[in-house]
């Protein structure tokens, strides 16, 4: 079981890592696109647009970016690896596990909605996201093995029930967290975090298994 687990976060890592690497490579690239998706929107802009935004051939952009959903998915996908620099600043005052889930919902939330490029397309062009947050969706699952090795590493230090299944947890924050952001609720208010942090304590800190403790 620690051999497949260490095989998992190895491969997350490296994913990380290849994607990291792609975004330094097509900087140039992203930040056009990702300054065009935020004043024109997705739909309305065309590779050639990001080309002479990058100051490149629209042959150039092929060769390195096979298509406009390949480029929305990595600029997409940046985004929300920048988020998640933010979300570890976000919880690092936090003293126990219970509010380091609570601040981290509240935080997923709060960031993602005010982020120029997704907060906007979530209100403009829902529909051009929705792939990219499905089930096989890459960033969804980048989300998610990042929320899932925090948790790992709390259950190591014996914050959290042996015998819970991160990944699973992992899985269903993220999904929970995204249904709020992609179909807000009539119920539940975005903007008070009072509210948000009653939710987490209520439906996501039990998932932790922390009463199974000691």
């Amino acid at each position: 079981m620690a051999d497949a687990v260490g095989s998992l976060l190895e491969r997350a890592f490296a994913d990380m890592a290849a994607s990291l690497a792609a975004d330094e490579a097509n900087a140039d690239l992203l930040d056009a696109a990702s300054d065009l998706f935020s004043r024109h929107g997705i739909q309305r802009t065309t590779m050639d647009d990001v080309a002479r935004r990058a100051g490149l051939s629209r042959i150039t952009v092929y060769r390195r970016i096979s298509s406009k959903e390949a480029l929305v998915e990595q600029v997409v996908l940046r985004e929300f690896r920048r988020y998640l620099d933010q979300f570890r600043v976000d919880i690092a005052s936090a003293d126990t596990v219970e509010d380091r889930v609570v601040l981290g919902f509240i935080s997923s939330l709060r960031s993602i909605r005010s982020n120029a490029l997704i907060g906007g397309l979530m209100v403009a062009e829902p529909q051009a996201l929705v792939p990219l947050l499905e089930t096989t969706g890459r960033t969804l699952a980048t989300v998610a093995q990042f929320v899932a090795g925090q948790l790992r590493r709390e259950q190591g230090a014996g914050q959290i029930g042996a015998d819970v299944d991160v990944d699973l947890v992992a899985e269903v924050m993220v999904r929970l967290t995204t249904s709020f952001l992609m179909t807000p609720s009539a119920l539940v208010d975005l903007e008070d975090d009072r509210q948000l942090g009653d939710i987490a304590r209520r439906f996501l800190v039990p998932m932790l298994g922390i009463n199974r403790l000691g």
